[in-house]
C-alpha cells in the first residue's frame, strides 16, 4: 500500500498525490493482525475501518473494495509503524483515536485515571487493544510528506471520528460529546489548601 516512487522529472503534485492516497485507502482493508506485520517504518496516511454494526450511529463511507466496511478515522503519522503500534494500539495517553474509542464505549465501562493527561487504566488499555484487533481493520499508503495531503484526505471523505479538519456539517456530535465525557472522567487531584 505505498505510493509508487517516482523521478525527479515525475513528482507527483498535491492533488495527485491525495487521489493516489484514496485510491490506495479504500483498497480491501486488513485485519491489524496483519497489518502489524506489514506496516513500514515510512511516513503516510492510514484509515481505520469498520463494521457498521460497531458504531451503526456513525456512518462512515464504505469501502471501495469491501463495502460493508464503513471509514471511521483517517490520520497522518512520520512512522506508521511507531504511530500504529506504538500509539493507537498501545497508549491512550498519545492516541486520539483511542481516547475517542473509549468515549464512545463508556457503556462496556472503560476506567480512566490522570498522571499528567487522562489515561485509561492498564487493563482497559490492554481490553481496549483487544477490541479493535477484534472489530478495526486498516489501510495505510506511505507518503513521503502526509501533512500536505492529511488535511484534503479528511476534508473529501468526513471520516465520523475525526473532528479536526472535518466541514463543521459533517461534524458528529456523539464522538464531541464522546471526547469530552473521556477527557473529564478523571481529574487531577485538587491541591489541598491550607487556611
Amino acid at each position: 500500500m505505498t505510493i509508487p516512487e517516482t523521478r525527479h522529472d515525475d513528482v507527483l503534485t498535491n492533488g495527485a498525490r491525495v487521489e493516489e492516497a484514496l485510491r490506495l485507502l479504500a483498497g480491501a482493508p486488513v485485519t491489524l493482525d496483519v497489518a502489524v506485520k506489514r506496516l513500514s517504518r515510512g511516513s503516510g496516511v492510514y484509515a481505520w475501518w469498520a463494521g457498521p454494526s460497531v458504531f451503526p450511529d456513525l456512518p462512515g463511507p464504505p469501502n471501495e473494495s469491501v463495502p460493508s466496511l464503513r471509514l471511521l478515522y483517517l490520520g497522518r503519522a512520520t512512522s506508521l509503524r511507531g504511530r500504529i503500534l506504538r500509539n493507537h494500539l498501545r497508549r491512550s495517553g498519545s492516541s486520539t483515536l483511542r481516547r475517542t474509542l473509549a468515549g464512545l464505549l463508556v457503556s462496556e465501562g472503560y476506567r480512566t485515571t490522570w498522571t499528567d493527561r487522562v489515561v485509561l487504566v492498564p487493563e482497559d488499555e490492554a481490553r481496549l487493544t483487544t477490541w479493535m484487533y477484534a472489530h478495526l481493520r486498516l489501510t495505510w499508503v506511505e507518503d513521503a510528506e502526509p501533512a500536505t495531503i492529511e488535511a484534503e484526505l479528511v476534508r473529501r471523505v468526513h471520516p465520523p471520528l475525526n473532528v479536526h479538519g472535518v466541514n463543521p456539517e459533517h461534524i458528529q456530535s456523539a464522538v464531541v460529546a464522546a471526547k469530552n465525557s473521556y477527557n473529564i472522567s478523571s481529574r487531577p487531584a485538587e491541591c489541598s489548601r491550607t487556611p
